[in-house]
Formats: structure tokens, C-alpha cells, sequence
């Protein structure tokens, strides 16, 4: 088996893309960062700022992209789409 030599930027560009889609959607549906923080479990509407805005190198887990597309009332494969 061959190794994937895949460079942090790709990584970084993924996670944003995944994070984009989801802001779209979230604004599509008319809510606001805090409520979905508060609705997959969160206290505060900071991790969800600062995925959104590409900051600390902060992204989704699979958990959260779970909870998100529940959130959403959205198929988790719209996240992935281009």
C-alpha cells in the first residue's frame, strides 16, 4: 500500500471548505452561530466562530458534523458538496 503524501494546506483548505458549506446552510436556514452551538451542545458560539472564520486551526469531528446535520435538518453529505 502506497502512503498519501498530502500537504497541511489541502488538509487546512478541506476543513474550510466542510466549514463553508456549513455557514451557508446555517444562514440558508436562518440561524445564528449561537444557536446551533447551543443546539449540538456547546455553551458558547465560539468554536463555531472560530471554525467559520479559520481560526486556531479549529475544525468539525465527525460528532459535530453528526449533530450539525440533525441541527440543519440537512443530509451530512451537503457539507461535502461542491
Amino acid at each position: 500500500m502506497n502512503y498519501l503524501d498530502i500537504a497541511q494546506k489541502d488538509i487546512i483548505d478541506f476543513h474550510y471548505f466542510i466549514a463553508k458549506n456549513i455557514k451557508e446552510i446555517r444562514k440558508s436556514k436562518k440561524m445564528t452561530q449561537l444557536d446551533l452551538a447551543l443546539t449540538i451542545g456547546h455553551k458558547s458560539m465560539s468554536t463555531i466562530g472560530k471554525i467559520e472564520a479559520g481560526l486556531e486551526n479549529k475544525h468539525y469531528n465527525i460528532e459535530q458534523l453528526y449533530k450539525i446535520s440533525l441541527a440543519l435538518d440537512t443530509d451530512i453529505c451537503e457539507f461535502f458538496k461542491n
